[in-house]
């Protein structure tokens, strides 16, 4: 069954299970997040296919649920707020209030069943234990799950240097083995150069 949220576009692509900082300064944006508190609902993070996060823009359709875990007003008076990932969705209509804030209607994606890691990507893994190591204040929020073949290849599609080109494909890919796949011939193909 359709739901509306409202949709916030972005250069940048959201996977299940991932960090989202935002610095909020906009006023569509700031009613949103209020109503987002008010109504304990999430809003919905798609990329950016053409235009700016600023002005007008228009997104691809696959994108991904964000629920806001923490805030804090900020030194310079903006409104900080984590977010995370939680389920994908795919837009099949939008339309803009008078405050210029895209309000989306989504049907959701079936959620990736849990698959165990293969032997395969063990190595994709351990990477990704060390890369998250070193990222330790922004992936606080995130619970580790390094067997799970989703969780692995989501968190590698985000921190890997990607064009977001590529990342929103990996989105996109409903196969946690084959996002593995494809993420592993990357890591190959980056090693080699």
């Amino acid at each position: 069954m359709p739901a509306e949220i409202p949709l916030f576009p972005l250069t940048s692509v959201l996977f299940p299970g991932g960090p989202l900082p935002l610095r909020i300064f906009e006023t569509r944006y700031l009613d949103m997040v209020s109503s987002c508190f008010r109504h304990e609902q999430g809003f919905g993070v798609c990329l950016i296919e053409q235009g700016s996060e600023t002005g007008p823009a228009r997104t691809y359709t696959v994108g991904t649920l964000a629920h806001i875990r923490d805030w804090s007003n900020g030194p310079d008076g903006l409104l900080n707020i984590l977010a995370l990932g939680s389920r994908r969705f795919r837009v099949t209509r939008v339309r803009v209030q008078h405050n210029g804030l895209n309000i989306a209607e989504v049907e959701w994606l079936p959620q990736e069943p849990s698959v165990p890691l293969p032997d395969t990507a063990r190595p994709l893994a351990e990477m990704l234990q060390q890369l998250l190591a070193q990222m330790a204040k922004r992936y606080a929020m995130v619970l580790p799950r390094y067997q799970d073949a989703s969780w692995v290849g989501y968190r590698l599609a985000e921190i890997m240097p990607l064009p977001v080109a590529q990342r929103q494909y990996l989105l996109e890919i409903c196969d946690a083995r084959l996002r593995l796949d494809i993420i592993g011939t990357l890591v190959n193909a980056q090693a080699e150069k």
